[in-house]
């Protein structure tokens, strides 16, 4: 079997990956270091960087609590997700209305984020965290 046969036109292409951290800066110095990775845009919360076409982000877990809820992201270091998974869409509430159909419950429903993108989250059956994002227009960031 090809597996170019069998991919959902909606839901194509793994974009990012996105670690949820408790120490930014000791995580930051770490992929630098090791890694050698050079991060073209930090703030106080996140750390991302750029992997061939893949983004790999850090991103503090109070943070990433905020982005998705508290309940979805448990702060405690032993028991919490610790990565999150990014879906780029062509239409982000229309796969959101288009998989809530199908049965799917998400974590929040489509928002417009401050840094560009518009974004909905949910969890498959073993709780792994996905993000499904589209670019938001110049107009809106």
């Amino acid at each position: 079997m090809n597996l170019k046969e069998v991919r959902n036109p909606m839901l194509n292409k793994l974009t990012a990956t996105v670690l949820f951290v408790q120490d930014l800066d000791k995580c930051m110095q770490f992929y630098q270091d090791i890694f050698g990775l050079e991060s073209p845009f930090t703030d106080a919360n996140s750390a991302a960087y750029r992997m061939d076409d893949h983004d790999f982000v850090l991103l503090k877990t109070t943070a990433a609590a905020q982005m998705l809820s508290a309940e979805a992201v448990a702060l405690d270091k032993e028991a919490g997700h610790r990565v999150l998974l990014c879906l780029a869409v062509d239409d982000v509430d229309a796969t959101y209305q288009a998989l809530m159909a199908k049965g799917l419950t998400f974590i929040t429903p489509p928002k417009s984020q401050d840094w560009g993108r518009r974004t909905t989250y949910f969890a498959d059956p073993e709780g792994n965290l996905w993000e499904l994002w589209q670019p938001l227009p110049a107009a809106q960031n």
